[in-house]
């Protein structure tokens, strides 16, 4: 039982920060399903929880080596930057997805920031991601429909 106790106590502030990187991501998945946009309550969720995953696993490692944190933080953006790229689409002179691909790659800099302790730089991203999503979309043009 004492290595079960030993266990929980040991990895508690890493599921502590899975859990907030999920939460905090969910608000931007909830926007964008409720949106019907490409990525929504299953992707962003995930992205931060990945992300923040990818930034734990390093943690004894850039300890010894403190650039090891800055190599696998560029991996993860640019990661990330895949994923967003197959959120974008172009139907002729259109494009669309790039609020999403943007969302996506802002919700993996929260898992990350999560991970490395700075959780009111996680919250403000969130903030400023969510709000962005949520006030500014009504302020955006509609295209005007294809004539052709």
């Amino acid at each position: 039982m004492d290595s079960v106790t030993s266990f929980l106590a040991s990895s508690w502030p890493h599921m502590r920060d899975l859990v907030v990187a999920y939460v905090l991501a969910l608000i931007i998945g909830w926007n964008r399903a409720r949106a019907t946009r490409s990525a929504g309550l299953r992707t962003f969720p995930l992205v931060a929880v990945a992300s923040c995953g990818f930034m734990l696993s390093v943690e004894g490692i850039s300890e010894q080596d403190t650039e090891a944190t800055a190599r696998v933080l560029t991996g993860v953006a640019t990661g990330i930057g895949f994923i967003g790229a197959g959120a974008i689409m172009k139907s002729g002179e259109q494009v669309h997805g790039t609020a999403t691909a943007a969302a996506i790659w802002a919700t993996g800099a929260i898992g990350a920031a999560v991970a490395l302790g700075a959780y009111h730089i996680a919250v403000a991203i969130a903030a400023f991601t969510a709000g962005t999503l949520y006030l500014l979309t009504p302020l955006k043009p509609h295209a005007p429909e294809d004539r052709a």
